[in-house]
């Protein structure tokens, strides 16, 4: 599959997993480089009594800042925000500045976070500055997203489903979308330090 190499100017990176998604993520995290710093927003299902524990346990393995999304918090460069447990994590934009916003709005194939709520928000909000990811899962939530990804000009990469623990969410987003990249998990993180370029803090 060819890679396609930016026409803009990549600011946002919206991931979404599932069942294996902790490793997954972690493994992901891990091997981005250190001067990575374009945002990432994360849809990872988690139990409505999720332990808040969470986010230190990915700061623990990456040097990044890993925190549970607040409403109405501003988006910053080399953080990555976690939906919290039992709501939908939301991005828009206010005068070129990303905000994040939290809903208790009915769940979305069973799942609230919603891997497709983040992406159509995300979409929506940062067009073809936008990269999402899908990773392991064992669902279709993420598909939908995509699609709306795809028509707002940004792009989409899927674990290969080869190597997810459950390959049923990375295969139906491929099977939605013509996918740009079909990567291990080491592969996504090269692929994103190769295309993102540095971003400044906006003011």
């Amino acid at each position: 599959m060819d890679v396609r190499r930016p026409t803009a100017n990549y600011e946002l990176v919206a991931i979404g997993c599932s069942l294996g998604g902790m490793h997954a993520l972690q493994t992901l995290l891990s091997h981005l480089p250190k001067d990575f710093c374009v945002p990432i927003v994360v849809a990872q299902h988690r139990h409505k009594n999720s332990d808040e524990g969470l986010p230190a346990y990915f700061r623990r393995s990456t040097q990044f800042n890993v925190v549970d999304a607040e409403d109405k918090q501003w988006i910053k460069p080399s953080h990555v925000y976690l939906a919290p447990a039992d709501y939908h994590l939301l991005v828009e934009r206010t005068d070129e500045r990303g905000e994040l916003h939290l809903s208790v709005d009915e769940a979305v194939r069973h799942s609230r976070p919603s891997i497709d709520v983040l992406f159509e928000s995300a979409a929506d909000a940062y067009g073809a500055q936008l990269i999402g990811v899908v990773l392991t899962g064992s669902n279709e939530d993420g598909a939908r997203g995509a699609k709306r990804v795809k028509e707002s000009g940004g792009i989409v990469i899927v674990q290969d489903p080869l190597t997810a623990e459950a390959p049923e969410m990375p295969r139906a987003v491929a099977a939605a979308v013509k996918v740009d990249q079909v990567l291990p998990l080491e592969g996504i993180a090269s692929f994103l330090a190769d295309v993102c370029r540095t971003v400044v803090a906006r003011r």
